[in-house]
C-alpha cells in the first residue's frame, strides 16, 4: 500500500504550491513532506538556497554593485524579479562545465537543429530548436536538480528547468509529458520528459535554452550539436556572451568590454587552470582525501591554508592540486 501511495503523490507533484503540511513520510531518499493539495517536497529541500556552485556564486556575490540574484522557486521560470543584467559583468569568470564529480554531458535529443538562437521573424529566439517526434525521450544535458516541472502558460508549454552543478540552467520546452518532479536530482542522460508540441509551438520539436543567472546565452557557445558533445569542459563567462543575437565565437578571440582579449585573460589565469578541487562528502577526512588524490595532509593544508585539525564541512571545496 505504501508504494502505491507514494506513486500517487508523485503524479500530483508537478504543480507544487505552498499548502499546509498534512503528513510526513520516511523514504530512502529522505523525509517527504506532504501538503494538503497532494503535492510534496523533501524536508532536506526546505532550506535549500538554490546555489549549486558555491565557488562561482561567491565570485559573483562578492561584487555587491551587480545585484545578481539566484533564488530557488518551483513556480516561476525566472528567479530574479527585475532580471539579472549580465551585460554589467566587468570581469571574466572561469566556469568549469564538467568537474570530477559531475563530468558527463548528454545531448538532450539527437535531432538536427531546426532553428537557431537569435532574431527570428522579428522576434528574439532565446534558445535553439531540435527536431524530434512526439513521444521521443528528452534527457538532462548535465547533472543537477529540477527547479521547475509543470505547464507554463507563457508559451513554453510543458517545461522542465534544471539547475546544474556547473552554475548553468537548462530549459526543455514544448514537452508532451513530464517525467520528473521539482526538487528531484537528476544525472546527465536521465529521462526528464517526452517530446511534444505544447505551448506556442508549430510542429513537434524541443526548444532548448542555456541560461546563467536567468540570462540566456547561445547554446552553441558551449555545445556542438552536430557532434553532440560539449565544445570544451571550460567556459569563459563575460558580458559579450549575453549581447542580443550573440553568435558562437572563439573564446580566445573575443575582446571584453575593457578591450582585453579572452586569450590574455586565459594567459593570466593559466596558473590556476591546473588547479584541481574536491567537494567534501559525508565522512571524509583530510587523510582519506590525501590518499585518494595521491598527496599528503601537509600538502593539502598548505594548498588550502588550513590546519591538520580543521573540521571539514560537507560540500566544502578542497584544493587537491
Amino acid at each position: 500500500m505504501k508504494a502505491i501511495f507514494l506513486f500517487s503523490i508523485s503524479l500530483f507533484s508537478f504543480n507544487s504550491f505552498a499548502q499546509s503540511v498534512v503528513d510526513t513520510i520516511k523514504t530512502p531518499e529522505g523525509t517527504m513532506i506532504v501538503y494538503s493539495n497532494r503535492t510534496w517536497k523533501y524536508l532536506e529541500d526546505e532550506n535549500f538556497n538554490g546555489i549549486m556552485n558555491d565557488d562561482l556564486h561567491d565570485l559573483i556575490d562578492s561584487d555587491s554593485t551587480l545585484g545578481f540574484v539566484q533564488t530557488w522557486d518551483n513556480n516561476v521560470c525566472y528567479t530574479s524579479d527585475r532580471g539579472n543584467d549580465l551585460m554589467k559583468l566587468r570581469d571574466t569568470l572561469w566556469m568549469c562545465l564538467a568537474d570530477e564529480l559531475h563530468s558527463d554531458f548528454v545531448i538532450p535529443v539527437p535531432g538536427v537543429v531546426t532553428s537557431r538562437y537569435g532574431y527570428r521573424s522579428g522576434r528574439y529566439h532565446n534558445g535553439i530548436d531540435l527536431d524530434l517526434e512526439i513521444g521521443d525521450t528528452v534527457v538532462a544535458a548535465w547533472s543537477g536538480k529540477v527547479r521547475y516541472a509543470k505547464f507554463n502558460d507563457g508559451g513554453f508549454g510543458n517545461l522542465v528547468i534544471i539547475r546544474h552543478h556547473n552554475g548553468l540552467e537548462t530549459f526543455y520546452a514544448h514537452l508532451s509529458k513530464h517525467l520528473v518532479a521539482p526538487d528531484q536530482e537528476v544525472n546527465a542522460g536521465d529521462p526528464i520528459g517526452l517530446g511534444g508540441n505544447t505551448g506556442h509551438s508549430f510542429g513537434a520539436h524541443l526548444h532548448f535554452e542555456v541560461r546563467f543567472y536567468d540570462a540566456a546565452m547561445n547554446p552553441e557557445q558551449v555545445i556542438d550539436f552536430s557532434k553532440k558533445e560539449m565544445k570544451d569542459e571550460n567556459l569563459l563567462v563575460h558580458s559579450s556572451l549575453f549581447r542580443p543575437g550573440a553568435k558562437p565565437t572563439d573564446q580566445n578571440a573575443i575582446p571584453d568590454e575593457h578591450g582585453e582579449s579572452i586569450a590574455s585573460v586565459q594567459r593570466k589565469t593559466e596558473s590556476t587552470a591546473g588547479r584541481k578541487y574536491y567537494k567534501v562528502r559525508p565522512g571524509d577526512t583530510l587523510s582519506e582525501i590525501a590518499v585518494r588524490h595521491n598527496t599528503t595532509v601537509s600538502r593539502l593544508c598548505s594548498l588550502n591554508g588550513i590546519r591538520p585539525t580543521k573540521t571539514l564541512q560537507v560540500g566544502q571545496s578542497v584544493r587537491v592540486k
